[in-house]
């Protein structure tokens, strides 16, 4: 599937290509989203709360937005391939002392090495194979970057039914060693962002007619700021709804698997802790593969009906979801509508890229992309701490609670959902909507 370019060089690498090697970039990256795996292991072992060991998860995606935010406007600086790679190596030695501190069971080292350095690695990494491949698919904006961003899903299947069970088993039980080990697999990381590279001056695809804008928006467009992009009232609702939608989905992605052994265990006392872990690890799997598809999938849909319009759907099924979920004593019932909450979760981040592609153009994308992912940074705090607070201090009614807390929030993204279209921002008053 080569494709040719208007601009004059003689051979060009396979933009699908770097595609794949972008998402699989994606695939290691993602493999945070499996913390729930650990996070159960980590109380019993190490005696700390569900709040404590929580903040380690939301550190690491809070620093993933800032991260990111710095690699967006820093990216045409240091180009692709390095910052891939710089982001790469961050993230195994996250993991590396993420072990040191079990050993040390000290909860500031968990923070600083899994958190603040793996998590600053994760986000150095992400802005990359996002922005690099939006520019190699200008026709196929959601479908491109929704396939790179959904091997970040997919990252969870991978670590908590292959890479975590194998070593946990290896190590028997060894938090120290297994994260050890993880960490030297992860440096595979950087091999991935050697493939990277931006598409030449003037690149079109074979049979791509870029839509001509009309002078006055060209020449509005031309001269608009990062700065005045960021501070618009057109981003601001973009960043909200990016932010709610992370919110509600990363409630599950930190404690599906606890919230499912409760109520396995509520339905059969007896059953015993592994059979327990074994379900919950069942469940983070075959979530985190709805979480990739999802990516994909709406993102392929939002080209053909609308991002904002993606969005809507996104948030008002969700809505639905997580006020059902609060009447839901099912196993069966509740994965299947976890599995749907992170095919939505995934679906956002699969929209997002193209949003700002359409709104904001893609001189800059790399930048105002990059700040916008600072939704989820705060996301990546609220999510996990209000499912942990909550379990803390209402353990027998955590999950309606939880659901009910969602919900509201769904409810407030959808309301903001109906202030925002999809024409590019000129910086016009009449454009903020």
């Amino acid at each position: 599937m080569a494709e040719e370019s208007t601009a004059n060089t003689a051979s060009l690498p396979n933009r699908w290509l770097i595609a794949t090697m972008g998402m699989l970039l994606m695939l290691f990256l993602g493999t945070v989203y499996a913390w729930s795996f650990f996070q159960k292991p980590i109380v019993s072992t190490l005696g700390w709360t569900n709040s404590q060991a929580a903040w380690a998860f939301s550190i690491s995606i809070l620093c993933i937005g800032f991260a990111a935010s710095w690699g967006g406007i820093n990216l045409p600086k240091i180009g692709p391939t390095k910052l891939a790679m710089i982001g790469g190596a961050l993230h195994a030695v996250g993991y590396i002392l993420g072990g040191l501190a079990f050993k040390m069971h000290s909860l500031p080292v968990l923070y600083l090495g899994f958190g603040l350095v793996g998590g600053m690695g994760l986000g150095l990494g992400y802005v990359v194979p996002v922005a690099t491949v939006a520019k190699w698919f200008p026709d196929k904006k959601g479908l491109a970057t929704g396939l790179v961003v959904m091997g970040f899903g997919l990252g969870a299947l991978v670590m908590s039914k292959l890479v975590a069970p194998v070593l946990m088993g290896i190590t028997n039980s060894d938090l120290t060693m297994t994260f050890v080990y993880i960490g030297i697999l992860m440096f595979a990381t950087m091999i991935w962002g050697a493939f990277l590279k931006n598409p030449p001056a003037g690149y079109v695809p074979t049979g791509f007619k870029p839509p001509v804008a009309s002078a006055s928006a060209q020449q509005a467009a031309a001269v608009l700021t990062a700065g005045q992009c960021v501070k618009s009232g057109k981003f601001s609702i973009m960043w909200i709804l990016l932010f709610i939608n992370v919110t509600a989905g990363i409630m599950f992605i930190g404690f599906q698997s606890p919230m499912l052994q409760d109520i396995l265990s509520k339905r059969d006392p007896g059953m015993d802790a592994k059979a327990l872990a074994a379900a919950g690890a069942t469940l983070i799997a075959v979530s985190s593969l709805f979480n990739g598809i999802g990516r994909f999938l709406w993102g392929s849909i939002s080209d053909k009906i609308g991002r904002v319009q993606a969005f809507r759907l996104i948030l008002g099924t969700q809505l639905l979801v997580f006020i059902a979920l609060r009447f839901v004593n099912s196993p069966v019932l509740f994965g299947v509508l976890v599995c749907y909450v992170l095919l939505c979760y995934g679906g956002g981040f699969g929209t997002m890229p193209a949003f700002v592609l359409d709104v904001f153009g893609a001189k800059l994308m790399a930048f105002v992309y990059g700040v916008i992912l600072t939704a989820w940074s705060f996301a990546g705090i609220a999510g996990p701490q209000i499912a942990a607070y909550v379990k803390d201090n209402y353990a027998n009614n955590a999950g309606p609670v939880t659901f009910t807390i969602g919900a509201v929030l769904l409810l407030v993204g959808l309301a903001a959902s109906f202030s925002v279209n999809n024409q590019p921002y000129t910086g016009a008053a009449k454009q903020e909507g």
